[in-house]
């Protein structure tokens, strides 16, 4: 496929995601309990549950998750610059600590949650709003009892790499709140 072909083909994907997702603010975090990582990701998929926020602060969207697998897509632009003219390099780490976290999370059961424990990320070539849209695709390398590692890449649609990066995360017990939320079944 050409760039134009995949770049088409990526848009499109995003336009079919982004008519689905509710506002990311839409419903309170107990809605999460009692669904599994491929539950939750279901759910947002399919507007039942919204993504997170910071998806609209950097605008990123994850546009495909299965078992050990997340995909995001972002727009690099101008207002993610730094002061060199090229964008933050938090982007970066901000969208493939998603990619690569989201990776982990879908393999997870219900009543379990994950933190970034460590990330490290590499830099390969500088993006700027001349590159329309890239994809930061995370995929699991071991799933444990109590750490999850994963690996994950920034490409652009030309299969240019921008950025590569692991992370350990830490899976922990995440039981609703003493309040009273409801509780989902799996």
């Amino acid at each position: 496929m050409t760039t134009d072909e995949v770049l088409e083909q990526w848009q499109a994907r995003e336009r079919q995601v982004r008519d689905r997702l509710l506002p990311a603010d839409v419903q309170p975090r107990a809605h999460v309990f009692g669904r599994t990582g491929m539950r939750i990701f279901e759910a947002i998929f399919a507007g039942e549950l919204p993504p997170a926020p910071i998806g609209d602060t950097l605008d990123f969207i994850p546009v495909h998750i299965e078992p050990g697998v997340a995909i995001f897509q972002g727009r690099p632009q101008r207002r993610h610059y730094n002061p060199l003219g090229t964008v933050h390099g938090g982007w970066y780490c901000t969208l493939l600590d998603s990619a690569v976290g989201c990776a982990v999370h879908s393999t997870l059961p219900a009543e379990k949650g994950y933190t970034t424990l460590e990330l490290k990320v590499n830099m390969i070539r500088p993006l700027s709003d001349s590159v329309p849209l890239v994809r930061a695709e995370g995929r699991v390398i071991h799933a444990g009892r109590q750490t999850a590692t994963a690996e994950g890449r920034i490409v652009g649609p030309d299969g240019k790499l921008y950025a590569h990066a692991t992370t350990t995360c830490l899976i922990f017990d995440h039981t609703p709140p003493a309040s009273g939320a409801p509780h989902v079944q799996a």
